[in-house]
C-alpha cells in the first residue's frame, strides 16, 4: 500500500508538502488528490513540512506552492528532490 505522505493546495503547485517525516527512496502519494494523483519516489529525506517537487523543475523555473510562485530554482530540480534553500532562491515572481 503506498503512503499517503504529502499535500498539495493547488492544481497548479509543482511542489508536495510532507505531512511526516520521509525517507530517500519512499514511494509516496498525496493525501490531497483532487490535486494531484501522481506517485512520486523521493529522491532525498524530506523533514515533515518541507518541499519537493511533483515534477522536474529547471534552472531558474518557478516554485508554485499555493498556486502563487514562492521562488525560482538555483538549479535542475529532479522529481522526488528535497525543494529548500539549497536550490531555490526567494524571489517576487511575475507573469510575462
Amino acid at each position: 500500500m503506498l503512503d499517503k505522505a504529502y499535500i498539495v493546495h493547488n492544481i497548479e503547485d509543482n511542489v508536495g508538502i510532507a505531512i511526516k517525516d520521509l525517507n530517500a527512496d519512499q514511494l509516496v502519494s498525496c493525501a490531497s488528490a483532487q490535486f494531484h494523483e501522481k506517485t512520486i519516489r523521493l529522491k532525498n529525506d524530506i523533514p515533515f513540512g518541507h518541499k519537493f517537487a511533483l515534477s522536474p523543475i529547471v534552472l531558474d523555473g518557478k516554485i508554485i506552492r499555493y498556486g502563487e510562485c514562492i521562488g525560482l530554482a538555483t538549479a535542475n530540480i529532479a522529481a522526488g528532490e528535497h525543494v529548500h534553500v539549497h536550490n531555490v532562491k526567494s524571489a517576487r515572481c511575475h507573469e510575462e
